[in-house]
Parts: C-alpha cells; sequence; structure tokens
C-alpha cells in the first residue's frame, strides 16, 4: 500500500485553496502536487476526495496518498546493520567498503541495491532515497528515505558530525573555508581553487599521538569529497585517502567516519539523533 499522510489544516490557512495548503503548509512540491491532482481520490478531506482548487477551513483532516514510485534498481540481497526504521525512514550504518549507488564498476552491489532488495523481501512499497550520501570508504549514518515526499522534507534539517583520522596534527580547532572545485569533469577528485563552490567547514582535534589525530569534523555545507579535500588543505589529510593524501593497502580505506546525524522527521516533526559506533579500524592506526 503506498504511503498516507493526514495533516490538520491550520488557521494560517482557514479560507486558502487546496494546492496552497499542500504546497505550503504540508511543504508539498509542486511536481508532486501536479501528479496527486491527476490520481482520482489521492487526496481527501475527511475522507471525502477533493479538488486542488477547493477551499479548506482550519480543523479540515486531510489526508495524502502518496503515489507508488517506481526503481530501476537491481535488488541484491546484503546484510543491511539498520540503526531504525518506520514508515518514512530507514536509517543504516554503512560500511566504509560499499559503494552508496551504482556506478561503473558498481552495478549491483551498492548500499541502493541492497536496500532495494530489502523494501521487497519485507512487502515494503517503498523506494530508495539516499537523503544526503558517503562516499565509498566513508563509514557511519546514512538516512535512508522511504519515498520522495519524505526525502525533500527530510533533506534541509540534516545535520551530520564525522570523526576522521588524519595524517599529521591540526591545530587544535579551526574552521576552514575554501572554496572546491572540480578541475576536470571527467574525474572525481577536487580541489581548493578560485571561482569553485563555497565550502566550510569546522572541526576539532580530540586526540593527537604518534603523528596522528582523532579529529570531529562538523561541515557547514555537503560538497563531494568536503571533508577529505579541506583536512588535506590544511596539510593534514585523512589517514589512508589514495585521493588526498597516500593510501594503505592494509586499511583499504580512508578512515572517515559520519558518526552522528540529527534531523526533523519529515512527517512527526520530532528531532531525532542517530549515533553509529566506530570502526576497530580507528583504533588500529592510531
Amino acid at each position: 500500500m503506498p504511503r498516507t499522510v493526514t495533516f490538520t489544516v491550520s488557521e494560517a490557512f482557514a479560507g486558502k485553496k487546496l494546492c496552497a495548503f499542500l504546497r505550503g503548509e504540508a511543504q508539498i512540491s509542486y511536481a508532486l502536487c501536479a501528479t496527486l491532482r491527476h490520481i482520482p481520490g489521492a487526496v481527501t478531506r475527511d475522507g471525502v476526495p477533493v479538488r486542488s482548487i477547493d477551499r479548506v477551513d482550519a480543523g479540515d483532516r486531510i489526508t495524502v496518498a502518496f503515489p507508488r514510485e517506481q526503481t530501476a534498481l537491481i535488488p541484491t540481497p546484503m546484510a543491511l546493520d539498520i540503526l531504525y526504521e518506520d514508515d518514512d525512514l530507514l536509517v543504516l550504518n554503512k560500511s566504509g567498503s560499499i559503494a552508496m549507488h551504482p556506478s561503473h564498476g558498481h552495478q549491483d552491489d551498492t548500499l541502493a541495491n541492497g536496500v532495494t532488495h530489502y523494501f521487497r523481501s519485507t512487502g515494503q512499497d517503498a523506494v530508495f532515497h539516499a537523503v544526503g550520501r558517503l562516499d565509498k570508504g566513508t563509514s557511519g549514518v546514512v538516512i535512508c528515505a522511504k519515498h520522495s515526499y519524505a526525502a525533500s522534507r527530510t533533506a534541509p534539517t540534516v545535520q551530520k558530525v564525522y570523526l576522521a583520522r588524519t595524517e599529521g596534527i591540526p591545530p587544535q580547532s579551526g574552521t576552514v573555508c575554501a572554496p572546491i572545485v572540480r578541475p576536470d569533469p571527467d574525474k572525481t577528485l577536487r580541489c581548493v581553487g578560485e571561482g569553485g563552490e563555497h565550502a566550510v567547514t569546522h572541526y576539532r582535534v580530540l586526540q593527537a599521538d604518534n603523528g596522528r589525530s582523532l579529529v570531529e569534523v562538523r561541515p557547514e555545507t555537503g560538497r563531494t569529497h568536503q571533508i577529505r579535500v579541506h583536512m588535506a588543505y590544511i596539510g593534514t589529510p585523512l589517514t589512508g585517502d589514495s585521493l588526498y593524501g597516500t593510501a594503505i593497502p592494509a586499511l583499504g580505506r580512508h578512515l572517515l567516519h559520519c558518526r552522528t546525524v540529527q534531523l526533523t522527521h519529515p512527517v512527526t516533526q520530532e528531532r531525532m539523533t542517530f549515533t553509529a559506533p566506530l570502526p576497530p579500524e580507528f583504533s588500529h592506526f592510531s
């Protein structure tokens, strides 16, 4: 069954058209509203179908049945470390060895493939929507929305805290504000450069020994490879980072872990916090 959500009209939208309420208070996108308009009975008021041009009153209960979504992802059986799940969100602890989405060389062995199989095997009418992403090589908390409405409402509310092992010891705390560019559009490599995207990263050193440090990182913006680029830019690349530092074959990845994610639930509006334990390799390479 498709996900249904019921909203109550506030005084602020009394006398306004249903479409205004859906776009405003319910925060449903224009595209999704347009889709709902062409599905008979997808939106009801107190159980009775209602048109987008009809006016609503304070206290009206508007129920929206979100349309089924399709996916071309190949479902692949995979062990998932589930931290939390409800009708709208699936929260996972991602391994550093797995990619998020299919790409060249990874068509059916990514987290997206595993989640798609999980949804199908549990009989859920849901589609994988990653709210943010973690690079292959980065472990930790991943938020998966089960439908596009949940994804769009959750994304702007997310705040992340990472832990990173670095080669070298940076100043005790600081902020890196440096634009990030992609010099070659055919390569994933990024660097700091003029004309790049605005990027801000806050950090503080938690531990420092043997020429390495454990750093807490709070990105203010969400650019691709941002933490990896910024830490390398200040002279302390991530341990094991093959792109921006020096690879460590015995490690097999860079030591970056999304430790904590805070978000506002897309339906209940509850503020929620999820935490993933630090992988053992962080201790092995201290």
